[in-house]
């Protein structure tokens, strides 16, 4: 079985629960469907990109989140909205590529990128009700693609931006410790890989399996068939 580019979320999904992973990344037995939740976040991202990078206005839903919106849109430096990054391995060397390069060996995309000299500033938008259990991980990952993509930046400053509940969960990253993430996310990645050396993706049951786990022909599932 081939491995495949691996993203913030598929790590993270592996991290929670291979054999879900595997359903959902491998067989597809479980196919993505969306939410209120999942499109209430599609809208606000759509929004946020359209007003920094075209000043269209806001819509009403989201007017509460403009001060926000509007003191990014007025720091100075170049943005990109929705930048898409691609990492390879080179020669045992991390290197920046096309995000649909053949050889891509991670996929990243951040939600806004501002690059001012030799200072970035990286912001993923979140929609959630509460900021208790932010994983700063993600804004680890785009630092690093930040300083392959861009030579020139030696610090960034990240941050996630929780615009429901009004909270800003900030992050710093220098140059000369820019691939750190990597040493705490290498022992995911690595028992990711053996599962799809062996084929075996084992499950990680918890508290949530029995009644609200999509995977019904895992035996930890409650409605399993």
């Amino acid at each position: 079985m081939s491995l495949p580019a691996w993203s913030y979320s598929s790590a993270k999904l592996f991290e929670t629960c291979p054999r879900k992973y595997e359903a959902e990344r491998v067989t597809k037995e479980v196919k993505f469907t969306d939410n209120e939740a999942t499109l209430y976040g599609t809208a606000f991202h759509l929004a946020a990109e359209e007003y920094i990078r075209d000043d269209k206005p806001i819509p009403d839903m989201f007017r509460f989140a403009e001060p926000a919106l509007k003191r990014l849109k007025n720091l100075t430096g170049e943005k990109y909205c929705e930048i898409k990054f691609g990492i390879t391995k080179r020669d045992g060397r991390l290197e920046a590529c096309d995000f649909y390069a053949d050889d891509v060996w991670y996929r990243g995309i951040a939600d806004l990128l501002i690059v001012d000299g030799d200072t970035a500033r990286i912001i993923d938008y979140k929609t959630s009700k509460s900021s208790k259990y932010a994983d700063t991980r993600q804004l680890a990952l785009m630092a690093a693609c930040v300083f392959l993509k861009f030579p020139e930046v030696k610090y960034v400053k990240a941050g996630l931006l929780f615009v429901v509940c009004n909270s800003f969960i900030k992050e710093n990253y220098t140059f000369d410790r820019r691939f750190e993430i990597f040493s705490v996310l290498n022992p995911i990645l690595a028992r990711r890989e053996v599962a799809y050396n062996t084929g075996v993706f084992n499950a990680n049951p918890n508290g949530l399996c029995r009644k609200y786990c999509e995977v019904l022909s895992c035996p930890h599932n409650g409605r399993h068939t």
